[in-house]
C-alpha cells in the first residue's frame, strides 16, 4: 500500500474524494467527524484528581500532616480536625488555582492561534489551524505557518523553513513532483510540506493529507508526555528567598522548641507549636500569589488587546525604556486608500480612472493583476496595500474575478523584501507579458521605455527626474508610493529573475494610511514615562519622517537615517548618533537587529513590533517582541512574546502601564505577607526569651496562615495602576525586589504589629482572672489577625489611602470584610469557639483587640500622610 509521499498528485486527490476547487463544507464537516475519531490524543494531561494529590507533595504540607497526627496522639482532637481541614482546603483552591491556570492559557492560546487560507466550495476562506482537514487545498505564502502536512499541487517558487523537523535552520526549496517508492527519505521529500513549518518565501497550493497529531510534528510531540513551564526570574528570585527564609525559620523553631522544653513544657505539645510556626511563619503561598497577580495581569492585558504568550513578558514591560516600532499599522491605520496616480506626465485621481486615458487603464490592469489580496464574504484578505489597488478598481465598476479569469496568471515572481518587486505573467492581447510592481528607486532604474497616451517611447532623462520629483512630492506628503512597469515576454522565454530588466513604465499610485488617531497621544505617554519611541520602516525616508514628524517621534534635534547610511556607521558613530535617531527608513532584517543589539548594549530594555517574516529575527532578539495580530504573519507571531489584537501602538503604551503596574502589585503584595510573617515571628521569640506563656496555639496560626496570607494578598494584586505611573522612570532589570529599603519597611512594619501583639497579650494576662492565659492568647490571636487584615490597606500602595481613595480597589474591603467575618465567628460561634481553643472576651476586651490593631495601621498612615505634605 502506497504511503502519502508514494502517491502522485492525482492519486492522493483521488484518495482524498478532492477536486482543485477544494472540498465542499459538509464534506469538510464529515472529514472532520470521521478524523477526530481516529486522530491520536494531545499530550496527556493530569486528571483533576492526579492535580489534587500532587497538592500534598510539598514539604511543608508533609510536615503538616505530621502535626496532625501528633496532634491526634496527644488527644488534641480540635487541632487535628482543623489541620486537616486546613491541608484540604489548601489542596482544593491548589487544585483550583491550577484549571484555572490552564483554562487561561488555553484561552490565551486560542487568541493567538494559527489561522489558514483554504479552498472550500470553490471560494478562497480564512479557517482556524483547528478546522482544517485532510483533503483542504490549502493556500500557503510567505509568512505562513503551515497549519498541517500536504503535498504540493502547484508551486511558485516556494521555500519553507523545517527547522522545527530537522534542526536545520537553512530553509528548503519546494518542488512540484511526484514522489517514488525509492524516494520516501525525509531529505527528498521536497514536494510536501509539514506541520509547523514556516514560509519564507514565495508561494503555493497545497493538498492537506494529514492534520494534528497525525503529522510528522505531531508523531514527535506524542513522544513528549509532559513540558515543564520554565519559572520566570522573579520568580526563581523568591523561590530562593523563600528557601533561605524557611532554613532561617526552622532555626528559629528549633530555638522555639528548645526553649520550651527547657521550661519543661511537654514535648508533644513543644514540637506542635514549633511546627505550626514553621508553616505559619514561611509565606509558602508567595510563588503562587506571584503567579496569580501575574496570570490576571495578562487577562487584563488580553482585554485591551495586548496578548502575552509568556509571564516573563510582564515582568519585562515594566522595564521597557525603547520601543522600536513599525509604522504601517502600529502607529498608521493600515487602511491604504489610494489618493492620486502620476502617469503620462500628468497627475490623476482615483476618480479620474473611469476615462478611456489607455495608460491608466495599463495601469489599472497592472495593479489588479499583481494582486494576491481578494474579497470573500465582505472580508479583505491579503496585504492592506494590495487591498487598495482593489478597492481602486471597485470604485469605478472593475471586478477582479473577471479581470483575473479573463487574464489568468501564468507565472510569477514572489514579492520578497529584499527584491522590492513582485512580477505576475499573463497574455494580454494575445502577448504574454510580465507586469511588474515595486519600489520607485528599485523600478525606475531597470525601465528602458516609458507608456504614454501615444504609445511606449524611449524614456529620456528628463521623463526620470521627473518621476523622482514626484515620488519626492508624494513622500513629503507622507504616501506611499508603488511603482508600474510592463515587458512583453519573447515566445518560450523561462521566467526569472533575470527577466525583470528591459522594462516599459506605466506609473506611479500613490495611497495614504493616515496615523492613528490616539497614535500622537501614545508617543507622548511614552516619551513622559521616559521611553524612547523609535520608527523602524520599509518605507522612503521623506514619507516616513513625514509621519514621525506628524505623531510626535521625530522630534527638534532629532534625525532620520536609511539602511545605507546605517552601513556606512561604525559601532562607535551608532552608539554616539543613537539617542538622536528617532527614524530608521528603507532597513533590512540585519539592519533591525542591529538596531536593538545597539540599545541592549546601553543595557536598556527594547520592545520591537514587527508584522512580516523578516521582522521575526529582531522580534526574537528583542527583550520584548511585539507581534501585529491583524496583519501580523505566522513567522512573526511565534517569534513574538506579546500579540496586539488591535496592531496600535497605544496599545503598547497600556501594554507598559500595566506591567509596571504588575510588577509593583506584586512587590506590594510580598511586602505584605513578609511584615504580616515578620509580626508572627517576633511576638514568638519576645515570649519565648521572655519565658512567658505561649501567645499562640497552633489552630491560631494556622487560621492566620490561611486568611491573612491569601484574600488580601490576591486584593492587593488587583490593585488598579496608579494615575503618575507612567511619568516614573523605567526600573533598573538587575535591581532585585529584596532591597536593604525594603527589608528596612517589612522589619518596622511588622515590629509595630508585634509591639501591639504584644501590648494586647499583656493586657489579657492582667485583666483575664482565673482564665488569664487563655484571655492573653485569644486578644494576642485576635489582634494579630485584625491588625494583618488592616495592614493590607497600607500596602495597597506607597501613598496613603486618603491620597489612595479608600474605594479605589474594591476586592481589598471585600477581602478585610471576609477576614473580620471569619475572626467573628471564630470568637461568636461556639462550636468554632471550641474548635479553635479561644476564650470569651468582655467588650472592654474587645475594643482593647480594634485600638491595638488599628494602631500600625494609624501610624503607617500617618507617616505617609505627613511625608507626602512636606514634599
Amino acid at each position: 500500500m502506497k504511503t502519502w509521499i508514494q502517491l502522485s498528485r492525482e492519486e492522493a486527490m483521488q484518495k482524498m474524494e478532492v477536486t482543485s476547487a477544494g472540498l465542499s463544507s459538509g464534506q469538510a464537516e464529515k472529514r472532520m467527524a470521521e478524523y477526530g475519531k481516529n486522530v491520536l490524543k494531545e499530550s496527556k494531561k493530569k486528571s483533576t484528581f492526579q492535580v489534587f494529590l500532587e497538592q500534598f507533595k510539598d514539604l511543608l504540607v508533609i510536615i503538616l500532616i505530621a502535626a496532625a497526627l501528633i496532634s491526634m496522639v496527644s488527644g488534641n482532637i480540635e487541632s487535628t480536625v482543623v489541620i486537616f481541614a486546613v491541608i484540604i482546603l489548601n489542596a482544593i483552591l491548589g487544585t483550583v488555582q491550577h484549571e484555572k491556570a490552564e483554562k487561561s492559557l488555553d484561552s490565551l492560546k486560542a487568541l493567538s492561534s494559527p489561522t489558514a487560507k483554504v479552498m472550500r466550495d470553490g471560494k478562497k476562506a480564512e479557517l482556524d489551524s483547528k478546522d482544517v482537514v485532510p483533503g483542504d487545498i490549502l493556500l500557503l505564502e510567505a509568512g505562513d505557518l503551515v497549519v498541517a502536512d500536504g503535498r504540493i499541487l502547484e508551486n511558485y517558487s516556494l521555500q519553507v523553513n523545517e527547522s522545527s523537523l530537522t534542526g536545520e535552520s537553512t530553509n528548503v526549496d519546494k518542488q512540484e513532483k511526484p514522489l517514488t517508492a525509492a524516494s520516501v527519505a525525509l531529505a527528498d521529500q521536497t514536494n510536501m510540506v509539514f506541520s509547523s513549518s514556516l514560509v519564507t518565501g514565495g508561494r503555493a497550493v497545497v493538498l492537506v493529507t494529514a492534520t494534528g497529531m497525525e503529522t510528522e510534528i505531531g508523531k514527535i510531540a506524542a513522544l513528549m508526555n509532559e513540558t515543564k513551564e520554565k519559572k520566570t526570574p522573579l520568580q526563581i528570585s523568591l523561590d530562593q528567598f523563600s528557601s533561605r527564609l524557611a532554613m532561617v525559620i526552622m532555626a528559629i523553631s528549633a530555638l522555639v522548641f528548645g526553649l520550651s522544653i527547657y521550661r519543661k513544657m511537654p514535648v508533644l505539645d513543644s514540637l506542635m507549636f514549633a511546627v505550626a510556626l514553621a508553616v505559619a511563619a514561611i509565606p509558602e503561598a508567595l510563588s503562587s500569589i506571584v503567579t496569580i497577580v501575574q496570570a490576571m495581569g495578562t487577562q487584563k492585558m488580553a482585554r485591551e488587546h495586548a496578548i502575552i504568550k509568556d509571564l516573563k513578558a510582564v515582568e519585562s514591560l515594566g522595564c521597557v525604556s525603547v520601543i522600536c516600532s513599525d509604522k504601517t499599522g502600529t502607529l498608521t491605520q493600515n487602511k491604504m486608500t489610494v489618493q492620486q496616480a502620476y502617469l503620462d506626465g500628468h497627475l490623476m485621481k482615483a476618480k479620474d480612472f473611469k476615462s478611456r486615458n489607455p495608460v491608466a487603464q495599463y495601469l489599472l490592469y497592472t495593479a489588479i493583476l499583481t494582486n494576491d489580496a481578494a474579497y470573500t464574504e465582505g472580508k479583505m484578505i491579503g496585504d492592506p496595500t494590495e487591498f487598495a489597488l482593489l478597492e481602486l478598481g471597485h470604485k469605478i465598476g472593475v471586478d477582479e474575478n473577471e479581470m483575473r479569469r479573463e487574464m489568468p496568471r501564468l507565472g510569477e515572481l514572489p514579492f520578497d523584501s529584499d527584491r522590492k518587486l513582485m512580477s505576475t505573467e499573463h497574455k494580454i492581447y494575445g502577448k504574454p507579458t510580465l507586469l511588474t510592481k515595486g519600489a520607485v528607486d528599485v523600478l525606475l532604474p531597470r525601465a528602458v521605455n516609458i507608456m504614454t497616451t501615444d504609445g511606449a517611447r524611449p524614456m529620456r532623462e528628463s521623463d526620470r527626474q521627473k518621476i523622482l520629483t514626484q515620488n519626492m512630492e508624494f513622500s513629503k506628503q507622507g504616501l506611499r508610493v508603488l511603482a508600474f512597469a510592463f515587458r512583453h515576454l519573447e515566445d518560450g522565454e523561462k521566467l526569472n529573475m533575470d527577466s525583470e530588466q528591459g522594462y516599459t513604465f506605466i506609473g506611479l499610485i500613490s495611497m495614504m494610511d493616515p496615523p492613528r488617531v490616539e497614535s500622537r497621544t501614545a508617543v507622548a505617554n511614552a516619551i513622559r514615562a521616559g521611553i524612547k519611541p523609535v520608527m523602524i520602516t520599509g518605507d522612503h525616508k521623506v514619507t516616513a519622517s513625514a509621519i514621525a514628524q506628524n505623531i510626535g517621534i521625530l522630534e527638534a534635534g532629532d534625525i532620520a537615517v536609511t539602511g545605507p547610511e546605517l552601513d556606512a556607521m561604525s559601532e562607535r558613530e551608532l552608539q554616539e548618533k543613537l539617542d538622536r535617531i528617532s527614524v530608521y527608513a528603507r532597513v533590512s532584517p540585519e539592519h533591525k537587529i542591529r538596531i536593538v543589539n545597539a540599545w541592549q548594549d546601553r543595557g536598556k530594555i527594547v520592545a520591537m513590533t514587527g508584522d512580516g517574516v523578516n521582522d521575526a529575527p529582531a522580534l526574537k532578539k528583542a527583550d520584548i517582541g511585539v507581534a501585529m495580530g491583524i496583519t501580523g504573519t505566522e513567522v512573526s507571531k511565534d517569534a513574538a512574546s506579546m500579540i496586539l489584537a488591535d496592531d496600535n501602538f497605544a496599545t503598547i503604551i497600556q501594554a507598559v502601564e500595566n506591567g509596571r503596574n504588575v510588577y509593583r502589585n506584586i512587590k506590594n503584595a510580598i511586602q505584605f505577607l513578609l511584615s504580616g510573617n515578620m509580626a508572627g515571628i517576633l511576638s514568638v521569640l519576645y515570649t519565648s526569651l521572655m519565658a512567658l506563656p505561649v501567645p499562640f496555639a497552633p489552630v491560631h496560626l494556622l487560621f492566620i496562615n490561611l486568611l491573612t496570607d491569601s484574600l488580601p494578598a490576591i486584593a492587593i494584586g488587583m490593585e488598579p495602576p496608579e494615575k503618575g505611573l507612567l511619568e516614573e522612570p523605567p526600573r533598573d532589570p538587575s535591581e532585585g525586589i529584596l532591597t536593604k529599603n525594603f527589608m528596612m519597611t517589612i522589619l518596622v512594619q511588622g515590629g509595630l504589629i508585634a509591639v501591639c501583639t504584644m501590648m494586647a497579650y499583656y493586657t489579657g494576662l492582667k485583666t483575664g482572672g482565673e482564665n488569664a492565659q487563655a484571655i492573653a492568647s485569644t486578644m494576642a490571636f485576635s489582634t494579630l489577625t485584625l491588625a494583618r487584615l488592616f495592614h493590607g490597606f497600607n500596602c495597597r500602595s506607597q501613598h496613603s489611602i486618603i491620597r489612595l481613595g479608600l474605594k479605589s480597589n474594591l476586592w481589598s474591603i471585600m477581602a478585610f470584610e471576609a477576614g473580620v467575618i471569619l475572626l467573628a465567628a471564630v470568637l461568636f460561634v461556639p462550636g468554632l469557639q471550641t474548635l479553635f481553643s479561644v476564650a470569651d472576651l468582655t467588650v472592654k476586651q474587645l475594643a482593647t483587640i480594634v485600638i491595638f490593631a488599628l494602631v500600625p495601621t494609624t501610624l503607617i498612615q500617618a507617616y505617609k500622610t505627613i511625608k507626602e505634605s512636606m514634599r
